[in-house]
């Protein structure tokens, strides 16, 4: 079963930019669909961005889109890129493989994901 590293997490003031990072343990990460979502203190998890099993589709959350990328390689990690980071986008952000394989659509649904990674912390102050 894959396992899931999320990476990349920190400080950093608004405006500025982080790269998060998601290394699954398996080869297998590559016939699944990946997302990341975020929780902030006292909030529901949020869903951020998610991109196929092929890389060749992508969506994103309305409050991020323009400013974060999500993209993976051939070496099973999954990236998202943070840039104009806003205070409002504190939270942990977690990775999530898709719980069907070779999912041709993207989802935003966190109930179809059902591999986590342990998440990591990113924090914008103004």
């Amino acid at each position: 079963q894959v396992q899931l590293v999320d990476s990349g997490g920190g400080l950093v003031q608004a405006g500025g930019s982080l790269r998060l990072s998601c290394a699954a343990s398996s080869s297998a990460f590559g016939r699944y669909g990946m997302g990341w979502f975020r929780q902030a203190p006292g909030k529901e998890r949020e869903f951020v961005a998610a991109i196929s099993w092929t890389g060749g589709s992508t969506t994103y959350a309305d409050s991020v889109k323009g400013r974060f990328t999500i993209s993976r390689d051939n070496k099973n990690t999954v990236y998202l890129q943070m840039n104009s980071l806003q205070p409002e986008d504190t939270a942990v952000y977690s990775c999530a493989a898709d719980r069907r394989p070779l999912r041709m659509l993207v989802t935003d649904t966190p109930a179809e994901y059902d591999i986590w990674g342990q998440g990591t912390q990113v924090t914008v102050s103004s």
